[in-house]
């Protein structure tokens, strides 16, 4: 090894010892920002301040010996400490990360919130998200995606995404892979076992998102819900006859449905789960819907402080509604 290296020439042995990496163990990325107009001889305190080098003089000189960097982009780009001056000179050199932004979907959201709020960022044009989410069939998933609509399906995230190469299209691939990756995939085998079908468990999922705002009660009003499904007991979920109104805290519009039966998401006077999801559940809302728990209650309400209160029949609920003057 000794006589290898006493071969090679003086200087390129002395600039693989200045620019050997930090720490060849270290991998965690590190994004680092190269200022508009850096030149590379700049570029050492600003590694050294990052923390992906220890020694800003050592890397000067490696430029200096190499005369590399002279291809250098303004941008971010990720690094890490096990990166050889040439690897980093190299990595900086090269493209730029996107310059992305974080975009949240909140849980609970329909697709017109999602299209609403995609609009208002100005990255696509008013009704292109929802046309598209109404059109299953353009899109594909680990799991049996419905016929008419992703309602449901387009789970809800902060995501980061890239404001001039956003697609609406591409967005709701992101969203129904990423509903795989965190819920389907994970219980792939419990939904197997389970008696509901998934799209029985999204939708459920979706009540229990805009019903219950406690994520530790979910389950249990779950295992309310589904033993009123499986008794033919009416849901009575009133979140469901507020889905398709314009606006979801419209109280006037909201109790017109109440009394609709021609309205097929009013729960109060139809049987059965709604035709479609009420939003697009999370996480936590999904798992209560898969793993409900089974309890002695048949019945529950809110009261003001949205504290929930349970009961096992018809009269302990009313006792509740005048307790708690929730009608």
């Amino acid at each position: 090894m000794l006589l290898t290296l006493l071969s090679l020439p003086a200087c390129t042995f002395v600039a693989e010892q200045l620019g050997a990496p930090s720490d060849p163990s270290d991998t965690t990325a590190i994004i680092f920002e190269v200022p508009r107009g850096t030149t590379p001889g700049r570029l050492g305190p600003l590694l050294d301040e990052a923390g992906i080098i220890d020694d800003a003089g050592a890397f000067g000189n490696y430029v200096r010996i190499t005369d590399e960097g002279g291809c250098l982009k303004a941008g971010r780009f990720e690094l890490n400490r096990s990166m050889s001056a040439g690897e980093i000179l190299e990595t900086l050199c090269g493209v730029p990360l996107a310059n992305d932004e974080p975009f949240t979907v909140v849980e609970g959201w329909r697709i017109r919130e999602i299209d609403d709020a995609l609009t208002e960022k100005g990255w696509i044009q008013a009704g292109e998200y929802a046309t598209l989410a109404g059109d299953p069939s353009q899109f594909t998933a680990a799991y049996p995606l419905p016929d008419d609509s992703l309602e449901g399906y387009l789970y809800p995230e902060t995501y980061m995404v890239s404001p001039d190469r956003f697609t609406a299209e591409a967005f709701i691939q992101r969203q129904l892979d990423t509903l795989d990756e965190v819920f389907y995939t994970p219980n792939k085998a419990a939904i197997g076992a389970s008696p509901r079908k998934l799209d029985e468990l999204v939708i459920m999922a979706s009540m229990l998102e805009r019903e219950e705002p406690t994520p530790k009660n979910r389950p249990l009003v779950s295992g309310i819900l589904w033993k009123r499904i499986d008794s033919q007991w009416n849901l009575g979920v009133d979140a469901t006859s507020r889905y398709t109104l314009d606006q979801w805290n419209d109280r006037k519009a909201f109790l017109k449905k109440l009394r609709d039966p021609t309205d097929p998401y009013n729960t109060r006077l139809r049987a059965g789960l709604p035709p479609t999801a009420i939003g697009n559940p999370g996480k936590v809302a999904l798992q209560a819907a898969l793993e409900p728990v089974d309890s002695e209650y048949w019945y529950y309400l809110h009261d003001s402080a949205q504290v929930i209160h349970p009961s096992r029949n018809a009269a302990e609920h009313e006792a509740y509604r005048r307790k708690y003057n929730v009608y």
